[in-house]
């Protein structure tokens, strides 16, 4: 985004061993979820969706199947392309359960699209963050947890779960 942006650690791979590439390949399909949600396209989000999947939206709705995620996303996904804020991805964590099965946990900070910032700064070094977090809603970071199966050599989301951030340790954690 901006000169200022941080570089990304490399994630904390734990489980099963595994190849580096496949450690790459998640990281690449984050990212590819990333620029599906910064650039509003369904679907290539979708893409990224297995036919049986699972898929609980920050808001506690619970999708089933590939039909019902792409019904929801098609409806939500297209406005946000003309939303001031955007988020960033960051892979923290792979576990991987199989060498084919992994939980991915996800570092989604909102960023605006003018400027590059991250928004969720503001709750850093907060004690009480409750008054900020009601009047910037659009700052509350995400903690998606992805749980990717490989068919055919491809990474898709099996389950996944976006929660938002409303912890207050982890909220205002630098």
């Amino acid at each position: 985004m901006s000169a200022t942006t941080p570089a990304v650690p490399a994630p904390t791979v734990i489980g099963v061993p595994v190849p580096q590439e496949d450690v790459d390949a998640i990281v690449a399909f984050v990212a590819g979820v990333q620029h599906a949600q910064q650039n509003a396209l369904p679907d290539a989000f979708l893409d990224g969706f297995r036919e049986d999947a699972i898929w609980t939206t920050a808001h506690g709705k619970r999708l089933t199947g590939l039909p019902e995620i792409s019904a929801f996303t098609r409806t939500v996904l297209p406005p946000q392309a003309d939303s001031p804020v955007t988020a960033m991805y960051a892979v923290d964590l792979i576990l991987f359960i199989r060498a084919d099965v992994a939980a991915v946990k996800v570092r989604q900070r909102p960023v605006s699209r003018a400027g590059g910032g991250y928004l969720d700064e503001i709750f850093h070094g907060q004690e009480d963050p409750a008054a900020l977090m009601a009047a910037h809603p659009e700052a509350v970071p995400g903690t998606p947890t992805y749980v990717l199966a490989r068919d055919d050599g491809v990474w898709r989301v099996a389950a996944a779960q976006n929660t938002q951030v409303l912890d207050v340790a982890t909220l205002t954690a630098r």
